[in-house]
């Protein structure tokens, strides 16, 4: 993990199982950038992460991370799973964003909010979706995304229900694999959905070869927290959102 510090402080609050995120931000947070994790539970590790589950996370208690988390301070929060929002849609998600701001008195950035905004920033509104969510979740995930305007003209996804260590797993070549099935000729962006899928990795490469932007969740949390903080220097290597002046 980054242990740059003096220009930024990220909370970061991240599903107990998650081994992604962190070394996802520390791979692309710009010098000066440090990272303060919480994790958080609600939902059982040996089960399935399907709907119910990410529901679950969603909806649990954070009053015991974030007060860990604001012993450290920091000036903007990352909720670091897309599914758990995903799961009850835009309103509950840009309510979770109010409600741990005022908790803890920082700007708040939500996974499955992070992707709206860098759709938007990007004027993207037919999209390839790919994710390694069961069925029922890309379901919603679409209807989430059609919500806001956004309409899914392709998706991916994966053969059989991979359980929470199956998906950190899925290594960056399985990941380009996964987007590039979901690209479609008049997509406008791809959007690879899991903040514990090794995205960022495989970002350039699958740019290049579908000529267009990917966004991933974590590339985008980062890219509306680095905006919110007023730090505009590009950050390379990780997908067209990033390099783009903020």
């Amino acid at each position: 993990m980054s242990t740059s510090r003096g220009r930024a402080r990220f909370g970061v609050l991240v599903p107990f199982t998650n081994t992604n995120l962190e070394p996802d931000l520390a791979l692309m947070a710009p010098p000066g950038v440090s990272l303060h994790v919480a994790r958080m539970g609600g939902y059982d590790e040996d089960e399935i992460p399907d709907e119910a589950q990410m529901h679950d996370l969603g909806a649990t208690d954070l009053d015991a991370p974030l007060r860990l988390l604001m012993g450290a301070k920091p000036d903007v929060v990352l909720y670091g799973c897309t599914s758990a929002t995903l799961t009850h849609g835009p309103e509950f998600d840009r309510e979770l964003a109010i409600r741990i701001s005022a908790a803890i008195g920082a700007r708040t950035v939500t996974a499955a909010g992070a992707l709206v905004h860098a759709l938007t920033t990007l004027g993207a509104r037919r999209i390839g979706f790919a994710s390694p969510y069961v069925p029922a979740i890309n379901d919603m995930a679409i209807g989430f995304l059609a919500k806001l305007g956004f309409e899914t003209i392709q998706r991916s996804e994966v053969n059989e229900a991979l359980d929470n260590e199956g998906q950190g797993a899925l290594g960056p070549e399985a990941v380009f694999e996964l987007g590039r099935a979901a690209d479609h000729p008049e997509a406008d962006a791809l959007v690879l959905s899991c903040t514990d899928m090794r995205s960022v990795e495989a970002l350039a490469q699958l740019e290049e070869t579908v000529g267009k932007p990917v966004i991933s969740s974590n590339q985008a949390m980062l890219f509306q927290a680095l905006q919110l903080l007023d730090i505009k220097e590009p950050v390379s290597g990780f997908g067209q959102l990033l390099e783009r002046p903020r």
